[in-house]
């Protein structure tokens, strides 16, 4: 996909186009999508968190001066009566999602979808079901916020364990905070709207292994049920594309971390240099999935200099039929969009692939959670 010089001002002004009145109208008349259920026998509750780090600053925008993380924090619910399921994009994040989409994932329909009517099957609020569980943190894709991972999060969180699903402000599509502060508005658009050069590449991994190492110190110090909730002696770690980078790298540099999953991420910079997980090894498990339809020169010489350290520990997967975008909510979404005719079926394979999702979404989630059963498994509740 070719760089977009797509302005802020311009989206904005696009947005402010649309008035209260004419967005219900047409929204009356928009496709709604649909998530896959998942297959667990817990309720999921859900904890949004504003996450202020004061030690830093932000790398894409030095004027805020600290580096905010919103995180979702996904668990076992109690009981769900009273907690209705929230949508899977809030009305503010959809409303630039509906702008920025066709931008960042090209052949997304710009218009004809309500992005805001998709119900999760979380219920924020929901109390938390007793006992201590194991903890996954879940880091997206360049240019996708936390949210495009929602299925595969809730999946695991049905399965017993506490999912945290994490955004990289700048990096992701678009974070909705709870207020505006100076320097960003309160939904806050990603700076990509094209592939990021060698330079944004490295600022991003750094970015978000820094994301991730925060998160993990603020779990830590988290108080109340939730807390009580979270056994961080079992952490997990997995992420998509540049996700799935920062999750290999943070086995390698936090002993916090017990394995990880790297959804089709490079295990080297834009430059060839390697990662250190992929340049030396790690002891702790680690599973490589990728896809037919994303594999090239670059993503095999990384992933093989990993599988060549000794111990077996490292173990490669591969879903056939499928694209880069096959590990995220758009394995379901995009094909609900090429059945409605919003989308071209050329489109439609180049980001998830012919795979149908009665068959992508199933192996994704069994992959990913027999891995996780065996690496970071649930025990008694304590």
């Amino acid at each position: 996909m070719s760089r977009r010089t797509v302005t802020r001002a311009g989206l904005l002004a696009a947005a402010l186009a649309l008035t209260p009145a004419t967005a219900r109208a047409a929204a009356a008349r928009d496709l709604v999508l649909r998530l896959p259920a998942p297959t667990g026998p817990y309720k999921i509750g859900a904890t949004t968190l504003h996450l202020v780090d004061p030690s830093r600053n932000d790398p894409w925008k030095p004027e805020i001066g600290v580096r905010e993380v919103m995180v979702t924090v996904l668990h076992p619910a109690r009981t769900v009566r009273g907690y209705p399921r929230a949508p899977q994009l809030t009305p503010g994040a959809a409303e630039l999602f509906t702008l920025l989409g066709p931008e960042i994932r090209q052949g997304l329909p710009r218009a004809g979808v309500d992005w805001a009517a998709t119900l999760t099957h979380t219920h924020p609020g929901a109390p938390v079901a007793p006992g201590r569980r194991p903890v996954l943190v879940y880091s997206p894709g360049g240019g996708d916020a936390r949210t495009m991972g929602t299925s595969l999060a809730e999946e695991l969180a049905s399965h017993g364990w506490v999912v945290v699903t994490v955004d990289h402000p700048g990096d992701a599509s678009e974070v909705d905070f709870p207020t505006e502060r100076p320097g960003r508005d309160k939904v806050r658009p990603t700076v990509f709207l094209g592939p990021p050069d060698a330079e944004q590449f490295r600022t991003m991994i750094d970015t978000r292994l820094a994301d991730v190492r925060f998160v993990l110190d603020r779990l830590e110090a988290l108080e109340g049920p939730l807390g009580r909730a979270l056994d961080l002696g079992r952490v997990g770690i997995y992420g998509h594309s540049a996700g799935g980078t920062t999750a290999a790298q943070t086995l390698y540099d936090d002993r916090r971390i017990a394995a990880a999953v790297n959804l089709e991420g490079y295990l080297d910079r834009a430059d060839g240099e390697l990662f250190p997980v992929a340049r030396d090894g790690v002891d702790r498990p680690l599973l490589l999935l990728g896809t037919d339809g994303f594999r090239d020169a670059r993503l095999d010489r990384s992933w093989s200099a990993m599988l060549a350290h000794p111990g077996g520990r490292t173990v490669r997967r591969q879903l056939d039929d499928a694209g880069h975008w096959a590990f995220t909510d758009y394995a379901a979404l995009v094909p609900q969009l090429n059945a409605a005719g919003l989308m071209a079926t050329a489109d439609r394979v180049r980001l998830v692939g012919a795979i149908e999702p009665r068959t992508s979404v199933p192996a994704v989630r069994r992959l990913v959670r027999s891995f996780f059963a065996r690496t970071v498994p649930h025990r008694a509740a304590q």
